[in-house]
């Protein structure tokens, strides 16, 4: 008598040859997302010719808005992510900002830093466009509707972004910003000391 019937064998050699494939999958998968993180351009414009092709499959099928209304919300709410400070300043007990120009310098940390951004937005839109090839998602409705309720939905969400911004005194741009140069404070400090 065995335990183990004839046949056992060959299952766990598929399952742990599937396994062995899909680990090796994504890891090359991982390794050129690691290789993509330094090219901001080029990642921006892949996302620019993927939104695109989105636009396009939309435009000429006539249909699936309602997947659209859905990717403009997850859009909207991974933008708020992306300008709000990682450490909100009103549930800390003081000023994570400096208000004083004695006071340090903390740099402005993202909620969600730039490379998940990009990689949160191109996934969303690869995934829209797998849906539109199901005809199940393509309810009809009344687009112009969508889009009106979309619009006063960015406007008041961004108009409350925008007064967080101006009351806590922060920009989540970097561009135009002035940048601290460690050797020109060592410069002035040696000077100011009478050293040579």
């Amino acid at each position: 008598m065995t335990v183990n019937g004839g046949g056992g064998g060959d299952n766990d050699l598929k399952s742990s040859s599937i396994s062995e494939w899909t680990y090796t999958v994504s890891r090359r998968y991982q390794h050129l997302l690691d290789k993509s993180t330094p090219h901001v351009l080029r990642r921006w414009i892949g996302f620019a010719v993927v939104f695109f092709i989105y636009a396009l499959r939309v435009y000429f099928v006539q249909g699936y808005y309602i997947i659209t209304y859905g990717l403009g919300i997850y859009i909207l709410q991974l933008f708020l992510a992306f300008l709000s400070p990682q450490v909100d300043p009103e549930l800390q007990d003081g000023p994570s900002l400096p208000t004083l120009g004695s006071e340090e310098f903390r740099p402005f940390v993202r909620r969600l830093p730039e490379f998940k951004f990009w990689y949160s937005l191109t996934r969303a839109f690869c995934i829209a466009f797998v849906l539109t090839f199901f005809t199940m998602f393509d309810v009809p409705v009344f687009w112009p509707i969508l889009l009106f309720y979309w619009m006063v939905l960015f406007i008041s969400t961004m108009k409350r972004q925008i007064m967080h911004m101006v009351k806590y005194r922060y920009v989540p741009f970097s561009f135009g910003k002035q940048r601290y140069t460690g050797k020109k404070a060592a410069v002035d400090d040696d000077a100011a000391s009478g050293r040579p």
